[in-house]
């Protein structure tokens, strides 16, 4: 899977509130799939779809035990959107090494304007 599939996966998957609610419940440990389905007005089966298409993208893993699901939560695929996401948030990085160079373009325009004796102060 590549990067951006797997971000567009992941929040897609987390873009119904339905699948949210269940990562929620699965951060407090692993549930079985009828307790998951209980806590919902909605039919199992539409249950299992969405378990289904968090499985799909990693943010769930589920054993069998016996006749029962076992699901738990794995967020390690919610890093990649995260980190997308801090990158639109965070500032660019070029932007604040341009940014710093123009100052030092500026203060050594200044310097060679100045004559030395005013850089350094004068004493009278």
């Amino acid at each position: 899977m590549s990067y951006a599939s797997g971000v567009d996966e992941v929040a897609a998957a987390i873009a119904d509130p339905v699948r949210r609610e269940i990562l929620t419940m699965l951060r407090e440990g692993p549930l079985p799939a009828r307790r998951i389905a209980a806590r919902f007005p909605i039919s199992r089966p539409a249950v299992s779809r969405h378990l289904r298409v968090l499985r799909e993208c990693g943010l769930v893993h589920d054993t069998l035990t016996g006749r029962e699901r076992l699901y738990r939560l794995d967020p390690s695929p919610l890093t990649s959107l995260s980190d997308w996401i801090a990158g639109l948030t965070a500032p660019d990085v070029w932007s604040r090494r341009l940014d710093a160079l123009e100052t030092e373009v500026y203060r050594t325009r200044r310097d060679r304007r100045v004559p030395a004796s005013d850089r350094q102060g004068k004493t009278a």
